[in-house]
């Protein structure tokens, strides 16, 4: 999973996108929010659902970059948001206890 903390601090967006995400991030529930994004059902573990949500986060930065008539600031905002979420709850669980 340390690949994929890697991977996402390598992720470059427009500061603003970024800020929004993490603004809302932190009142982010995994409960509440991710099944919107990803579904309902049984709930993946941290690193599985930010691999989903990575895949759904680049699609829609395509939409975006391409303008696309079907982007949705929103959604886009609201993955980065979860994005953001995961990754803090995924570097709390690999953070060795000092």
């Amino acid at each position: 999973m340390q690949d994929l903390l890697t991977m996402l601090t390598k992720l470059h967006r427009p500061r603003l996108l970024m800020r929004a995400a993490r603004i809302g991030a932190e009142d982010y529930q995994r409960g509440t929010h991710l099944p919107r994004i990803l579904g309902f059902g049984i709930l993946p573990r941290h690193g599985t659902a930010l691999l989903k949500l990575t895949e759904i986060e680049a699609d829609l930065n395509t939409q975006r970059k391409a303008a696309d008539a079907s982007y949705s600031l929103i959604r886009h905002v609201d993955v980065l948001i979860a994005m953001v979420g995961e990754a803090r709850f995924l570097k709390t669980t690999q953070t060795p206890s000092a």
